[in-house]
């Protein structure tokens, strides 16, 4: 996952709205949004490694991951980050317990950013401080650097959120088009990642189409009163495969108690 947004407001009946797009190789092999055989887990799957980029739970929990950057901080033995999008879904305990837990261990793993919804908190690790955050009510986002790091896709994409929520309750249709953009941002304003200048500008664009590499899912997921909505757009590299909407009925969510961070 290389993309999300989200509008935050937890004394709403509709507390989170999130729109994420997940860029991978084509060559990846992947599944897309289904309700997991041998978990209680509704979202795509990463078929190589087994894990997911986002995904949400029977008991009203989600989790979203994006990677951080850095080419010289990758190595080839670390285990999957996909996993810890998983395993916080199978999760009991509350958002501030699972990242503070993990938050010990996250250099066992290539950087990231995880995002992740108790059902009463939504809160964010960024892998590379250990720090763990309790992401403030309103309109927030996160790319391949760390929370609200003012990317050029970020900005674009998060303002064209707020413009749209300031106008209506928007629609599916209306919210996937944010996630299709292809505008390529000005040279001087992109990020210095230690990667290609091409490909850096390539990578600038929030909806992303390159040979071999791009966006393969977009997808808008709304926790509201008692149900979450899940749309899974997917994509190879000749275009659009095909979308997928579930709902599912939140009668069981669990709710953790909300103490400060």
């Amino acid at each position: 996952m290389c993309l999300i947004a989200w509008n935050w407001q937890a004394d709403s009946p509709n507390p989170l709205l999130l729109i994420a797009n997940r860029d991978e190789f084509y060559a990846r092999p992947t599944a897309a949004l289904h309700w997991w055989q041998d978990a209680p887990i509704l979202a795509g799957r990463d078929l190589q490694a087994g894990g997911t980029w986002l995904g949400v739970s029977r008991s009203g929990r989600l989790a979203a991951l994006t990677n951080h950057r850095d080419p010289t901080r990758q190595r080839a033995d670390a285990p999957s980050r996909g996993e810890l999008v998983s395993a916080f879904l199978q999760a009991d305990s509350s958002a501030s317990d699972y990242l503070t837990e993990l938050a010990g261990r996250a250099d066992s793993y290539n950087p990231f950013n995880l995002l992740v919804f108790d059902g009463t908190r939504l809160m964010g690790l960024e892998s590379r401080h250990a720090k763990v955050t309790a992401m403030q009510p309103g309109i927030g986002a996160v790319s391949n650097a760390d929370f609200l790091t003012p990317w050029p896709k970020l900005a674009n994409l998060s303002g064209s959120l707020q413009s749209l929520l300031a106008q209506a309750h928007p629609g599916d249709a209306q919210l996937l088009a944010l996630l299709h953009d292809p505008s390529l941002a000005a040279d001087a304003d992109l990020p210095v990642t230690g990667i290609p200048m091409a490909l850096e500008r390539a990578l600038s664009a929030t909806f992303v189409a390159l040979p071999d590499y791009g966006t393969r899912a977009s997808s808008v997921v709304r926790v509201e009163a008692g149900s979450i909505a899940f749309l899974e757009q997917s994509f190879d590299a000749h275009g659009s495969t095909g979308s997928r909407q579930i709902t599912e009925n939140l009668s069981r969510m669990v709710r953790h108690p909300s103490t400060p961070q």
